[in-house]
């Protein structure tokens, strides 16, 4: 078990102060106010009306005072103390169709940070909702042109239409904080969304490529990643489109991992066949 599991180990095991919690349900009911719109099955087979509540709803914080974390838990304290929560999470299902959306939130403690969570999780949180919103849009839309060009209930049924929300955390070290927040449909990829989200834990603020390997990040990433293509072409058997590449930027998506290292993400068809899922590299500094 390394430091960081350790860490959060003792830190669970913490019960959370009374003053603690009444902060976090101000930030609940803060959140909550500003959602503007809801899920709603509209126009699908009759209506699709949720046929299932909200499954569960989970909500908690870091502690907000250092010298408790470090006389209670033995926590070390480095930098930014940064946590990722499941901030609001819901299942609904109807006979047409299944959504499931765990929506994060970030967690900082750092003097200098400014609202930097708090706009990066009104940021998510609204990429979350959009995206669910606009899916099931996309759902209603694909329904009835099937129907319209002859598919049956019984075919439209067997469909079994899934869209997902949902994050996963790439990276937690003590220097650095990495999280995807991604939203897919089962019925098709051209949709699926992706954004990542890098903290230097230390400084308390968002990474960007220049952060990590300086002013010359993009001839650097660049020539990385021409140069690991052929490795990957012998290792996948397809080949990848290089003429396609035009290049990395600062919109580039990428995650840090356990190495400190930026990873490029490509997305389906980017760079190659859709076979090759999304295409990682990894650029070592």
């Amino acid at each position: 078990m390394n430091r960081i599991e350790e860490a959060k180990k003792t830190y669970d095991s913490v019960p959370v102060p009374e003053e603690l919690s009444e902060r976090i349900m101000q930030e609940v009911t803060k959140m909550e106010t500003k959602r503007k719109k809801t899920i709603r099955f509209r126009g699908l087979r009759r209506g699709l009306v949720a046929a299932a509540a909200v499954m569960a709803v989970f909500v908690t914080a870091l502690n907000t005072s250092t010298v408790f974390a470090e006389n209670m838990g033995k926590i070390p304290v480095i930098g930014a103390v940064a946590k990722v929560l499941t901030f609001r999470s819901y299942e609904e299902e109807t006979e047409d169709l299944k959504i499931s959306v765990e929506i994060p939130s970030i967690e900082m403690i750092a003097e200098g940070t400014g609202n930097l969570a708090e706009s990066v999780n009104e940021e998510i949180y609204n990429m979350c909702e959009q995206y669910a919103d606009e899916a099931v849009k996309r759902a209603e839309e694909y329904r009835q042109a099937f129907l319209e060009t002859g598919g049956t209930e019984e075919e439209w049924a067997a469909h079994n239409i899934e869209i997902r929300v949902w994050y996963e955390v790439k990276t937690q070290t003590d220097k650095y904080l990495s999280v995807a927040v991604m939203g897919s449909e089962n019925w098709t990829s051209a949709y699926s969304e992706t954004r990542y989200y890098n903290f230097d834990l230390e400084k308390g603020r968002q990474v960007m490529l220049a952060d990590l390997l300086g002013e010359n990040y993009a001839q650097i990433a660049d020539e990385s990643i021409l140069s690991q293509i052929p490795e990957k072409e012998a290792q996948s058997g397809m080949d990848y489109w290089e003429e396609d590449f035009t290049g990395v930027t600062e919109e580039t998506k990428f995650y840090i991992n356990e190495a400190g290292n930026p990873v490029i993400v490509f997305g389906e068809y980017e760079i190659a066949p859709g076979a090759a899922g999304q295409p990682e590299f990894e650029i070592k500094r």
